[in-house]
């Protein structure tokens, strides 16, 4: 008998059977060709249910996992979107269907602005994919990342399974590609002014970087082939996969965040050619190196870059990080964020960031938007090393639009920061469509512009501030105005649903079940990790901290009636070797592993009455 909280393979016919509810939302359905699908439709086929939001990094490294499936299986596998939005900006039907056409989402895609299907499967954690076999029965569920080899495992299963039954129905899906839309630039990320006056711009969807002329419309010329890929070489060969932050080095060279090859490139104005510096192309994971030769080392999601206190500076979106480039030593190391998710402030190496994805870089302060927490914060030299502080924002659940004092303001994912020539900050306020300022002289947040749809980044050009628009397609030149828009304030907090819990000692149980054919990796040690903290700290008074085991009780603090449980776990699992016998496991001296991680942020209250145990699913089944 597996200990609570660490579920270990259970055998297919002794699965619980629970049936999968229907597919409900008041968005509709996308890439159907105006068909709304019922899990009716999708009977003898095995539907993977991804629950994701368009902010959310890890979500966004859930759909490249789920692509080789989709291709290998697509006869079999139909892979179903159900969009739960974290942000209010993300309830718009509108911002929906253009994240669909930005991240080449290719399956049906339901949105699900009211978290209706979302508390139906009762999911606690962007990303989190449910399997349903071809019965309509829930199978597995998994939150986080690193699930790829799991799934892979689960289909084949399950195709032999139903294919003997009877159940299993071959053919077309149901997915429906919209209409192309004809346009220079297609979600583009951000820009840089090049010395002759012409703009560089990532052109993300288009996997493009492209010049524009001055006029920030005409193209110059493109640099890339235009598809998915990793390849150094000339403007017309380099392939790039959704580049996004720009920044000049040096050299003359522009440093290249190309950010779903987990890689950092170098384009060459002069020259047109298109090197790699650093990352390997694949993802970092936790246990991987930190710090090493460029070209040896993951990286994970890079969103933008900044030359700072003689280094080029990299904002780790993918693991909440802010990492280093030293082009004459060619090394990286982690420079500040621990990798878990939130605001903390203080040295750099203690710090906690969400999704960094702006820099801007000042002579005493490296500006950061830190886009999960819609905070503003600053590296700055201290006497040892770096010091973290925030400006504006107050944590991961609290946004909205308001300006004022910097400690009451609110910002809503921003996602880029501009330098001005004044002292101040310009701030991408990208879910309020709108161009914010901190002035650091007196502390107070403004709004500069409004009905700018999804700004991402700017750029100073003749005394002109050059916006991207994202979801516009194109660039915005404004003049920076003398004096701040009024706009009436707005203040939000996340949807997700609180979960009660009764005072006193709370059972938490992380599950986790190894893939068919794996087993929990102990060769150097514990497999697991569990780390739990709080918002506010003073809400647990035991359980706290860093651990090996999935499960653990933690003791609530008196006289706190609410507030946010963080959980960070990681389970890493390998080839079964003791499954195999003679010549096979021979074969399998050097087994194929797997990290399976995800981070919660549980929003709790307190009162009699409440449950307690609190269960999370890593990977299986909560029996």
């Amino acid at each position: 008998m597996a200990r609570p909280g660490l579920l270990f393979h259970v055998d297919m016919a002794s699965r619980a059977r629970v049936r999968a509810p229907e597919l409900i939302g008041r968005g509709g359905w996308l890439n159907t060709g105006g068909t709304d699908l019922t899990l009716t439709d999708l009977r003898g086929r095995i539907v993977v249910l991804d629950f994701w939001t368009f902010c959310c990094v890890n979500c966004l490294h859930v759909l490249d996992e789920l692509r080789e499936l989709e291709e290998k299986h697509r006869d079999t596998v139909v892979i179903v979107g159900v969009h739960s939005p974290k942000f209010v900006h993300e309830a718009e039907h509108q911002a929906v269907v253009d994240a669909v056409e930005r991240y080449e989402v290719h399956h049906p895609v339901l949105d699900d602005p009211e978290l209706a299907t979302w508390k139906q499967y009762a999911v606690r954690a962007w990303p989190t994919l449910v399997v349903i076999d071809p019965e309509g029965y829930v199978v597995a569920q998994h939150a986080g990342e690193g699930h790829a080899h799991a799934l892979e495992t689960l289909v084949g299963q399950l195709e032999a399974e139903h294919a003997a039954k009877g159940t299993l129905r071959r053919g077309d899906g149901p997915y429906v590609p919209p209409e192309p839309v004809p346009t220079e630039l297609r979600f583009p990320g951000k820009a840089l002014s090049l010395p002759g006056g012409t703009f560089l711009v990532s052109d993300t969807t288009r996997h493009q970087l492209v010049e524009l002329a001055a006029d920030g419309e005409s193209v110059v010329r493109r640099i890339g082939a235009g598809e998915r890929g990793l390849t150094d070489g000339t403007g017309e060969r380099a392939r790039f996969s959704e580049p996004q932050g720009l920044a000049p080095l040096p050299d003359g060279t522009v440093a290249v965040a190309d950010t779903v090859n987990h890689a950092l490139r170098r384009f060459d104005p002069a020259t047109g050619e298109v090197t790699t510096l650093a990352g390997t192309g694949r993802q970092w994971w936790q246990g991987s190196p930190t710090e090493g030769p460029a070209r040896e080392v993951d990286l994970s999601s890079p969103w933008d870059v900044a030359w700072f206190a003689d280094r080029l500076w990299i904002a780790m979106a993918g693991v909440h990080q802010l990492w280093t480039y030293d082009p004459e030593a060619g090394t990286v190391r982690a420079a500040a964020g621990t990798t878990n998710e939130g605001l903390v402030d203080g040295p750099a190496e203690e710090a906690w960031f969400a999704q960094p994805s702006g820099l801007a870089a000042t002579g005493d302060r490296l500006w950061i938007a830190d886009s999960e927490t819609s905070a503003v914060r600053y590296v700055e030299r201290d006497g040892k090393g770096f010091t973290v502080r925030t400006a504006v924002g107050t944590g991961l659940f609290d946004f909205g639009h308001r300006d004022g004092a910097a400690d009451q303001a609110l910002l809503q994912h921003p996602l880029g920061v501009t330098a001005l020539p004044d002292g101040s900050v310009a701030i991408s306020d990208t879910y309020n469509h709108a161009l914010r300022r901190y002035d650091p002289a007196t502390g107070e947040v403004s709004t500069l512009a409004t009905d700018l749809r999804e700004p991402s980044g700017a750029v100073l050009a003749d005394g002109d501030i050059v916006v991207v628009e994202s979801a516009r397609h194109r660039l915005t030149r404004l003049r920076l105005p003398e004096e701040a828009v009024r706009v009436e304030a707005v203040a939000h907090r996340t949807q997700r649903a609180t979960t009660d819990i009764a005072p006193g000692t709370l059972r938490l149980d992380v599950v986790f079940q190894a893939p068919e054919g794996q087993k929990l990796d102990t060769r150097y040690g514990p497999s697991t990790r569990l780390l739990v903290s709080s918002t506010p700290p003073e809400l647990l008074a035991g359980g706290d901290g860093a651990g090996t085991d999935l499960n653990r009780e933690l003791v609530l603090a008196e006289g706190v009636t609410e507030g946010v449980l963080h959980v960070s776990a990681m389970a890493a699992s390998c080839d079964d070797t003791d499954s195999h016998s003679g010549s096979a496991a021979r074969a399998n001296e050097y087994p194929a592993c797997h990290v399976h991680q995800q981070d919660w942020g549980v929003p709790v209250r307190i009162t009699e009455g409440g449950a307690n145990r609190l269960p999370l699913v890593l990977a299986g089944m909560d029996d």
